[in-house]
């Protein structure tokens, strides 16, 4: 494992992206807090040393971590999802207000919060505007940012909008991680996992596989099964040579035809989000795929984390890209 620099206290862990991409940066973690009883179970699999607290966010009292480096978590998505109402305050299942309480008590150097692009949107503008205020408020410096998965080396799209703040103290040019380059294709990616049974069709499958894919979409226990995703997100898949009505079991074995067009299984969407190949999932297959699904992609967390760490280091990085090096302050997203 890597070298501890720094304590984290993340909140709707999920299955562990955030947290294995933070842990990759440096960052130790002194509670993981997941709501969910597999999802829990799977970072206990992973990670059997941390304190990890099947809990609602809610009952966590942020009193107890006074003066840790980082507060981090992937807030629910539901409340500004386009696949849902996007009822953003008005639905129970937003939880930036318990992740402002946690800032507020347990006073973190820094925070890291991630959410979908619907966030985004100019219908959320004024409640962008209400968490900027009460950081501003508690004395921080916040920005948000739209960043793309396929930027930092995973294979799908995947955006993600993150808020990045820092205590007045520390703030100053802080640096988004720049892309790493061409992120590699689904069938790069794949093409060992899928091969694994002895289809002969494998190589010629990764060949036409020869980009990323679409968002991974998990779904929740009231809706969305073990499929990847809507109407749109599926008819990309296929246009990859995926399969995207189902989750398999297995890869095909070797008597299949070469001109099958095969499912994925969970090991393989786990790679797609980013996930090593050691890092094991608790649950059934339907769990299974949901924890997977609703991951922020590893490389990404580890990505930002190296920049967070960056400005606790006390370190400037170089200013490599007037679009990228941003002064933190009170940003305002354009519609």
């Amino acid at each position: 494992m890597p070298d501890t620099k720094f304590s984290v206290l993340e909140i709707c862990a999920g299955a562990g992206g955030q947290s294995s991409g933070l842990e990759k940066a440096g960052f130790g973690h002194s509670l993981a807090v997941e709501i969910d009883r597999d999802a829990a179970a799977t970072l206990r699999l992973n990670r059997p040393d941390w304190d990890v607290r099947q809990a609602d966010v809610r009952e966590i009292s942020g009193t107890q971590f006074k003066g840790i480096d980082l507060v981090a978590g992937g807030v629910p998505c539901p409340p500004f999802s386009v696949a849902g109402k996007q009822l953003g305050a008005d639905d129970e299942r937003d939880l930036f207000p318990e992740a402002l309480r946690l800032v507020r008590e347990a006073q973190p150097a820094a925070v890291m919060l991630e959410n979908v692009k619907g966030l985004a949107s100019a219908k959320f503008a004024p409640y962008r505007e209400s968490i900027l205020d009460e950081l501003s408020g508690m004395g921080y410096s916040a920005d948000w940012q739209l960043l793309f998965s396929s930027s930092y080396g995973v294979p799908q799209l995947r955006p993600r909008f993150i808020l990045v703040a820092f205590k007045n103290r520390l703030a100053g040019d802080f640096v988004w991680p720049e892309p790493v380059g061409t992120p590699p294709t689904v069938g790069e990616t794949l093409l060992p996992l899928m091969a694994a049974n002895g289809w002969k069709g494998a190589r010629r499958w990764a060949e036409g596989a020869n980009s990323v894919g679409p968002t991974i979409v998990g779904g929740s226990k009231k809706h969305g099964g073990p499929d990847l995703g809507p109407t749109r997100a599926k008819a990309g898949w296929l246009a990859l040579g995926v399969d995207g009505k189902g989750i398999a079991n297995a890869a095909p074995a070797s008597d299949i035809p070469s001109e099958f067009v095969p499912k994925l299984t969970n090991e393989m969407v786990s790679r797609i989000q980013g996930f090593d190949e050691n890092w094991k999932f608790a649950g059934l297959k339907t769990s299974t795929y949901r924890q997977i699904g609703n991951a922020f992609p590893p490389p990404v967390a580890k990505s930002i984390g190296d920049s967070i760490g960056a400005i606790l280091e006390g370190r400037t990085a170089k200013k490599t890209s007037r679009r990228t090096v941003v002064s933190l302050s009170r940003l305002k997203i354009a519609g």
